[in-house]
């Protein structure tokens, strides 16, 4: 084992120590031992055993826990204390600019046991409250993990976003020296809208087909090397990219090719044949379908519904109408209600805004007890006078306990608008467990929405396991609207779902959950799963206008 092997895994034991709260003595005595292994200028598997506890800052202690690891390969104590530590924890020893200390208050004071719980809830605004954090530290964790998440080579969409605007600017200006005719789309799973980025892809047509492609590898903003059939690259963030150089003439086969899935492609081009094709729905036409979305081409039902012409007409973000499920101050937002009822009437142009800060099972977000819910409708009915006709909705994102019952009475319920139940804590069920919970607070006659079905965190945590189709059947049965969580993070519900729910006449809704005035523009992600799943306007509850809200949510607490 090398030294440096050896001087890691003491670090590791010191700071796992140190969340133990151990001996502080002890503690230090081992990191120490860590700096003094690392800087050694001869090789610990080369000394003589009987040695080692003679070298400076070393003792008999220490020695022996370095012979143990020369002699197995690993340090009991060391595995004996990894039992005790939750596995995400532990990956947040490795997360640049947080030592245990903090790690510590995060995991026995915040609750948050992954590092993709830890993200989320920078996200929300949540570490600002703990002892010793601030938005300058909160805004590095998250930073810092954005850089561990990036190594995987796996990224959110809305993490590659701006990097791939940015790009498809710098290609089109680069293109204009070749003449003013070259054309450029994005491809693959980018322009397919998926919410896992493993590949950024570029086509490029050209009528200067020689000159591009000798050119390209001197493009400045990558350094692109000319692969088999296009030229790659990986970014300094760890994102690959690849750029496809065709004829002018290939340009929308070639697009079309590597904008799909590759069973779609096959499925279409067997009915279309190989063009040339003047555009893309030139293709769809030969092959006699409607034009597919590149968001649909998935090879799901979409060739199917395109060959019957009952393909939906996909939602657009400005089919949105009001924002629900959003925070304020009075839980763990940032702004004040006012100030993200403003906004969204304002700045977004909306006509309703839906508050729905955390109940008070959620004591680390500061959640409303019940004297704080009437202050804050208190305040709703000022706001609404002063902004009116805009509307402030009364809501509230009320825990689903693990009895799957809600966190307020029914006298406290039915004072808001309308109720998003979600599930907060406890999110080890087995999959019967958590489909019985959900289900008995999808029954609770005061549920409008359920918030964020599985849970999940992308990237980082899984959903908890529920039966999809009986949660989507229940909700159908009582009347009870599926959340499409926009934050990039979530998405949830996942849109390979939002085709069943809509079959069986269940409303979903883009909801941005937004803790800051900048959050709701998360619901642009939401709206690009929604087109996955094939939302149309009608059936998403926040594309109705005031007046069909409105009703809707007297009629539903009616």
């Amino acid at each position: 084992m090398e030294n440096k092997t050896i001087a890691r895994t003491l670090r590791l034991l010191s700071q796992l120590m140190e969340l133990h709260e151990e001996n502080p003595f002890k503690i230090k005595s081992i990191a120490n031992a860590y700096f003094k292994v690392d800087k050694l200028p001869f090789a610990l598997k080369d000394k003589p055993i009987e040695d080692i506890d003679k070298i400076d800052g070393i003792g008999k202690g220490l020695a022996g826990k370095i012979i143990e690891l020369l002699q197995t390969g690993e340090l009991k104590e060391l595995n004996d204390i990894i039992q005790q530590t939750p596995e995400g924890v532990v990956d947040m020893l490795g997360i640049k600019g947080i030592g245990p200390k903090k790690i510590l208050i995060i995991w026995r004071t915040l609750g948050i046991e992954s590092i993709g719980e830890l993200y989320y809830a920078c996200n929300e605004n949540r570490l600002i409250e703990a002892k010793g954090f601030g938005l300058k530290t909160q805004e590095e964790i998250k930073n810092a993990i954005e850089f561990k998440l990036a190594a995987n080579g796996r990224f959110l969409y809305a993490q590659v976003e701006g990097f791939a605007n940015t790009l498809h600017t710098q290609l089109s200006e680069w293109l204009v020296r070749f003449g003013s005719h070259s054309s450029l789309g994005f491809a693959g799973q980018y322009r397919r809208a998926c919410e896992i980025i493993d590949e950024l892809e570029f086509v490029i047509g050209t009528e200067h087909l020689e000159q591009v492609l000798a050119s390209l590898e001197s493009f400045e903003p990558l350094s692109l090397i000319a692969g088999v059939d296009a030229f790659i690259t990986t970014t300094s963030a760890g994102l690959r990219v690849k750029i496809f150089v065709v004829d002018k003439a290939d340009f929308y086969l070639q697009w079309f090719k590597q904008t799909g899935n590759a069973e779609h492609v096959e499925k279409v081009l067997q009915l279309a044949g190989n063009g040339p094709f003047a555009n893309e729905e030139e293709i769809y036409s030969k092959a006699g379908l409607a034009f597919i979305e590149p968001e649909l081409r998935e090879d799901f039902d979409e060739i199917e519904l395109a060959k019957a012409n009952k393909l939906p007409t996909l939602i657009a973000y400005n089919d949105l109408k009001g924002s629900l499920h959003n925070h304020s101050t009075w839980s763990d937002g940032v702004h004040t209600l006012e100030q993200m009822a403003v906004y969204c009437k304002d700045t977004l142009n909306m006509q309703y805004f839906g508050i729905c800060d955390h109940s008070k099972t959620a004591v680390y977000a500061k959640g409303l007890n019940e004297q704080r819910v009437f202050g804050q409708h208190r305040e709703i009915d000022e706001l609404n006078k002063k902004l009116a006709p805009f509307k402030i909705f009364k809501g509230i994102e009320s825990d689903i306990l693990s009895d799957g019952s809600l966190d307020y009475s029914d006298d406290i319920l039915k004072t808001f608008d309308f109720v998003v139940a979600s599930v907060h804590s406890n999110l080890r069920m087995d999959e019967t467990k958590a489909t019985a919970r959900l289900l008995k607070a999808i029954e609770n006659p005061y549920t409008t929405i359920l918030g964020h079905p599985t849970g999940r965190l992308l990237l980082s945590r899984a959903g908890y396991p529920i039966d999809y189709k009986k949660i989507i059947d229940a909700c159908a049965s009582n009347n009870v609207v599926i959340e499409i969580n926009a934050n990039p993070l979530r998405l949830d519900l996942d849109w390979r779902w939002h085709r069943y729910a809509l079959e069986k006449g269940v409303l979903l809704s883009v909801n941005p959950d937004a803790h800051r005035t900048e959050g709701f523009h998360d619901m642009r992600f939401g709206i690009l799963v929604a087109r996955k799943g094939g939302l149309s306007a009608d059936k998403c509850l926040n594309a109705f206008s005031l007046e069909e809200i409105t009703e809707y949510f007297n009629k539903k607490k009616g």
